[in-house]
């Protein structure tokens, strides 16, 4: 073959093969994805932007952003995992779509699977913004919701901000809100979505007068719950500060949790003793635990000086230090988090109720518990109202500032 051949072949090969690159390579913006659901399908929108020789990628619920794992291409696809919460999104790039499907290991180590896909430069949730809406949504709403088998039902507050036709909002439960929750106001109907990398909801009702009926709380591919709503502005959760207590005779608690090398850690060690301390009882793979962690981190770094410490007990889906130590690892990484976090066992809450057995329960996650510098348990709170929640984080936030300063004078 001759040289001139071969240097055109070359040649050749080498423009087949950028072509071929640029056709996988998906396009930097904002995406608006779909996962099918029994209910409908759940949208939401995100952002890809280049991160040297990979993406970074960040889902957009209302207004928060959602920085995943940094995605990558291999065979012609899309890849996002999102570790923390032992999720990934594998898609096929198309253009400007994206085809493929959703994966997330449950707590029994099976997965759950679904269809995903996306269009390029579509940035609406279930419709397009309009300015005007003829349907009228109130602000706050007294919430009942009520299981597939009418066996359960949970009160929660419905927290709403429209703009026009573009909704967005959350529901508060005595054990943490829904977080950041995105829709739209459809003709007569309230449709509301949310994908954080673990969690799939979508929230359908009519709007009928001061009402809210017919509602359907679709969570994950299939679970269902029904939910109405009636407008109110006084509505309220039982007290946060009532729910999880220390047992008759009890006015400490105790344990002995491994950290990440294996060392038993328990508030008898020196570095807790004559200091305020906060429990923070939590999970990697808890959203709701990320956003206390994203307080707390922060506020320990520029607190701690004064004489006070923060503690995790992670409750993970396995106890097996190879397992879970690198989720909490890599939550502590994400979040800047300097204190100890400790493997206390699994994210049943029956048994993590049982490590902590001075307590009546553990009802849910996360649930931060308040000690004096005498040991002393001085209050327990269940549930985090997060940033998603406006005025109710923010009066948090005061709380917490308040009691712990009070705890440091003593």
């Amino acid at each position: 073959m001759k040289s001139s051949t071969k240097t055109l072949l070359i040649i050749l090969s080498v423009f087949v093969l950028n072509a071929c690159k640029k056709i996988t390579e998906p396009k930097t913006g904002i995406w608006r994805a779909i996962i099918p659901t029994a209910g409908g399908d759940l949208p939401f929108n995100f952002d890809i932007q280049h991160d040297g020789d990979a993406y970074s990628v960040v889902i957009l619920n209302g207004e928060e952003k959602l920085k995943m794992d940094k995605a990558f291409i291999k065979d012609d696809s899309l890849h996002i995992p999102m570790e923390v919460f032992d999720a990934e999104i594998v898609a096929h790039v198309e253009g400007e779509k994206l085809n493929g499907y959703w994966k997330k290991m449950r707590s029994d180590f099976s997965f759950l699977k679904g269809n995903f896909s996306a269009e390029f430069g579509k940035n609406y949730r279930f419709i397009q913004k309009n300015e005007t809406t003829t349907t009228s949504l109130s602000s706050k709403y007294n919430v009942l919701f009520v299981s597939e088998d009418k066996k359960d039902s949970t009160v929660s507050v419905g927290l709403f901000n429209t703009k026009g036709n573009e909704v967005t909002g959350t529901f508060l439960t005595t054990t943490g809100d829904y977080r950041y929750l995105s829709g739209n106001i459809i003709e007569d109907s309230l449709k509301l979505s949310c994908f954080d990398g673990t969690h799939l909801f979508l929230f359908k009702a009519k709007i009928e007068g001061d009402k809210l009926t017919g509602g359907e709380f679709w969570s994950g591919l299939k679970s269902l719950e029904t939910w109405e709503g009636v407008k109110d502005e006084n509505a309220k959760l039982p007290d946060e500060k009532t729910l999880t207590y220390l047992k008759d005779g009890y006015k400490t608690i105790a344990f002995s949790f491994p950290n990440e090398n294996g060392k038993k850690i328990s508030l008898t060690d020196e570095r807790y003793k004559g200091k305020v301390v906060i429990a923070q009882i939590m999970g990697s793979w808890c959203p709701n635990c990320m956003d206390e962690s994203k307080f707390l981190a922060p506020w320990y770094a520029k607190n701690k000086q004064k004489g006070v410490e923060i503690i995790g007990l992670a409750y993970e889906k396995s106890t097996d230090p190879a397992f879970a130590f690198p989720k909490i690892k890599r939550l502590k990484e994400r979040f800047g988090i300097d204190y100890e976090v400790l493997l206390g066992g699994t994210n049943d809450k029956a048994e993590a109720s049982k490590t902590l057995p001075m307590l009546n329960h553990v009802l849910g996650f996360p649930t931060t518990i308040f000690i004096d510098k005498k040991g002393q348990v001085r209050e327990i709170h269940t549930g985090f109202s997060g940033p998603g929640t406006g005025k109710y984080y923010d009066d948090f936030v005061n709380d917490f500032n308040l009691l712990v300063d009070k705890l440091l004078a003593e």
